[in-house]
């Protein structure tokens, strides 16, 4: 097994899930793990799961991270793999990956990553195929964009919502040090506005329970989200500063819900123009923490607010790393349980609610995974948050 890419709140319960079903049904399956994914892979870095560990895995629900590490590599970008020092200069890493997985004595691989780490298995899968290797490769989505196409949830997203919530109550309880204070919480989404939507959401049936005085700066109106902007969602800059003015000039504070692929392309557009080089990471995404998109979008409004203070802060990090809350503990434990029943019976794939078969939780076939599923901005729940907020 192994996970990779960025960290969401499920990697450590899902290695803990597929170990606790392989001891309850093949206990005399011989399980290793790559340490920080392919890269563990590349290398040979790979440890054993002992009886040791076999008998304490059920610990690892209760924590975020991966107890296995991660990193971000494609066995298809040859030119990264040969600059990172995981394979020589004329070497192809699926080959060398192919090569350490039978040496191994590997027969099932299990991944546990996004549409990136699924698509890279799926590579590896084809050319293990074309060259006779006998592998099962199963996959378990992990994304807290929640964007993987045919998959309705991926695993952590539930529970990332719900931390960038928790991040934005006390991020927003700063504007009460100081006046006309513009708050801009940054959430991760760089294609899907899912998690910002999600998030947000989370954030309003929170203010709408609360048991605020209704004094001064601790009111329900002041504390709200006064705006969410997603990728999906076109909307005028001009005319939300209208808006957004009003509630400053009444509350003296605005509080924005922004994804961080919101504005992307017309930053990137800007960047190209002014000459200067945009920057990249292996699988060719704009590194959205160099860009910036939160600063941007504050330095849109700041002026036309006259907000006197702007607060950009980004709950990404914190809500990734998070342990899994009870919703997301119920299905990994569905997906893990799938995942070593499909292999051991030989069939490949990524499991998921596959939203093109009725919902139902089965192993998808690789070729129909993609990532970079957009959001539905006319979904009722976010419509009627929108209206609720005063956006829509």
């Amino acid at each position: 097994m192994l996970t990779a890419g960025g960290l969401a709140p499920c990697l450590s319960s899902a290695v803990g899930g597929l170990i606790e079903r392989y001891s309850e049904i093949a206990p005399d399956v011989q399980i290793i793990a790559y340490r920080n994914g392919y890269a563990g892979l590349l290398t040979g870095d790979s440890v054993e799961v002992t009886d040791a560990v076999r008998a304490v895995a059920g610990r690892l629900h209760a924590f975020g991270g991966s107890p296995i590490g991660n990193s971000r590599v494609k066995l298809t970008n040859v030119k990264d793999c040969v600059k990172r020092g995981l394979v020589k200069e004329g070497q192809d890493p699926l080959h060398v990956a192919a090569e350490q997985l039978s040496r191994d004595g590997v027969h099932v691989l299990h991944t546990i990553g996004g549409d990136d780490t699924n698509g890279t298995a799926a590579d590896l899968a084809a050319y293990l195929r074309r060259n006779g290797y006998q592998l099962t490769v199963v996959g378990l989505p992990k994304t807290i964009d929640n964007d993987v196409v045919p998959i309705r949830q991926s695993l952590g997203a539930w529970t990332a919502a719900e931390q960038g919530a928790i991040y934005a109550r006390n991020i927003i309880a700063e504007h009460s040090s100081n006046p006309r204070m513009l708050v801009v919480h940054e959430v991760m989404g760089r294609h899907s506005g899912w998690l910002t939507a999600a998030t947000a959401l989370a954030h309003h049936r929170w203010v709408k329970g609360a048991n605020f005085a209704e004094w001064l700066e601790n009111s329900a109106a002041r504390w709200d989200a006064h705006a969410v902007f997603v990728p999906e969602r076109p909307f005028d800059i001009a005319e939300e500063a209208k808006r957004l003015r009003t509630i400053m000039d009444t509350q003296d504070g605005v509080n924005l819900f922004i994804s961080e692929g919101a504005g992307v392309s017309e930053i990137v557009a800007a960047m190209e123009a002014a000459g200067e080089d945009v920057p990249r990471d292996p699988f060719g995404h704009v590194q959205l923490d160099k860009v910036n998109p939160g600063q941007w979008f504050a330095k849109q409004f700041a002026a036309e607010l006259g907000a006197d203070k702007v607060l950009v802060q980004k709950s990404g990090y914190f809500a990734r790393s998070a342990a899994p809350n009870d919703a997301d503990l119920a299905l990994i434990r569905e997906c893990t349980t799938l995942a070593v029943d499909a292999a051991l019976r030989g069939e490949s794939g990524v499991v998921g609610q596959d939203e093109e078969r009725g919902d139902e939780l089965r192993v998808i076939e690789f070729e129909r995974i993609a990532g970079g599923k957009p959001f539905d901005p006319t979904v009722s729940w976010f419509t009627d948050l929108l209206r609720e907020l005063g956006q829509a």
